[in-house]
This record gives structure tokens, C-alpha cells and sequence, in this order.
């Protein structure tokens, strides 16, 4: 009976090292970080984007966390400078993510600023990467035969089928791609306490 007291006392006690290792003492230190200069919060259609990039899934291929140069080949992709706990100061949840099925986004808006490019890559992946194993979301879309003033049609490039004359973005995919492109961390970082421009 002693050493079963002895030995719960002591996987009560690893647990309590554990939780504080890796749950309470990362939470102390970052949770009052202030954003770094030059990230602005989230205007209404970006938080409406970021509601159908959880909706839609995205964050279970896609990460939001570009990594140290010694650890992933992330600097020499372009995806960015590594990310700090400021980088999210206007993220709750985070979406960091864990896979990398498709490439890190954190900086897809500083990559790839094209309304056009997000959309048409939406409406059909492959005929802007071909290969990539992202699903279509024609969805997002409406097939009109004509444009109405105020709708933004997508321009796709030559072969693509489109289920009418013109594609036309939906809220929904305005929205997502605002969200997309507002995914910019390419101002300066305070990196071991330098100031650095890593973009």
C-alpha cells in the first residue's frame, strides 16, 4: 500500500512539472504581449474570412507558423522571418496549425497580394499549382451568365470550366480572401532584442 501512495504521489507530481513546463510558465510569458509595431487588428471582413477559414477547414493543412532558420528551410522558401508570441496579439483562437500538407500562410498576404490569384485559386487550385492536393471550393462561387454592377468576377486563365459564363466571388470567398491577404508579417521583428527587417 506504501509504495502505490508512493508511486500516484509521484506521477501526480511529474504531471504537475509537466503541466507547468508546458502549459503554464509559456501562457505567463506571452500572455500580455503586446503586438509588434506595424501589425494592425483584424477589420470586420478579415474576422468574417477568418470565421470560413475555420469553417472550411483550411487550418488542418496549413500552418501559421513560419519557423527558425535552423530548424525548417522556411527562410529560403520565402515564407518569412520565424514568428514571436507578438505576431498574434489580435489571434484568439490561434490557427497556428500543424501540418504542411499545403505551405505555411503566415505570410501569404505579403507573397501572394492578389485578389484575383486567391480567388481563382480557390475556385480552382489546380490551375493556378498544378499538382496541389487543395479541394476546389466552387461553392464559394456563383455561376452567372451576366455581371451585375457591384459583383467582382473572377478571372480564371483559359481552360478552366466554369459552370457559366462568369464566376462570380460570394461574400463568403471575399471575405476569406481579405482574411488571406491581411496574413502579413513581413514588417520588422524585435528578434534577440535587435530590430531586424526580414521580409
Amino acid at each position: 500500500m506504501k509504495s502505490e501512495t508512493r508511486l500516484l504521489a509521484g506521477g501526480m507530481l511529474m504531471l504537475g512539472v509537466a503541466t507547468s513546463a508546458l502549459v503554464v510558465i509559456p501562457y505567463l510569458t506571452v500572455r500580455d504581449e503586446s503586438p509588434l509595431a506595424g501589425l494592425k487588428p483584424y477589420g470586420a471582413a478579415e474576422l468574417r474570412g477568418r470565421q470560413q477559414y475555420i469553417a472550411q477547414g483550411c487550418v488542418y493543412c496549413h500552418s501559421q507558423q513560419p519557423r527558425t532558420k535552423n530548424f525548417a528551410p522556411d527562410f529560403q522558401r520565402g515564407w518569412g522571418r520565424a514568428t514571436v508570441a507578438g505576431d498574434y496579439a489580435h489571434d484568439t483562437p490561434h490557427l497556428l496549425g500543424t501540418m504542411r500538407t499545403g505551405p505555411d500562410l503566415m505570410n501569404i498576404g505579403a507573397r501572394q497580394p492578389s485578389e484575383q490569384w486567391h480567388l481563382g485559386h480557390l475556385y480552382q487550385p489546380r490551375a493556378y499549382v498544378p499538382g496541389s492536393l487543395m479541394p476546389s471550393y466552387p461553392y464559394l462561387f456563383e455561376a452567372r451568365d451576366r455581371i451585375e454592377p457591384g459583383d467582382v468576377a473572377v478571372t480564371l486563365p483559359p481552360g478552366v470550366p466554369m459552370r457559366g459564363r462568369h464566376v462570380v466571388a460570394t461574400r463568403d470567398a471575399l471575405d476569406l480572401v481579405a482574411y488571406l491577404k491581411s496574413l502579413d508579417r513581413s514588417y520588422p521583428a524585435v528578434l534577440d532584442g535587435d530590430r531586424r527587417d526580414l521580409r
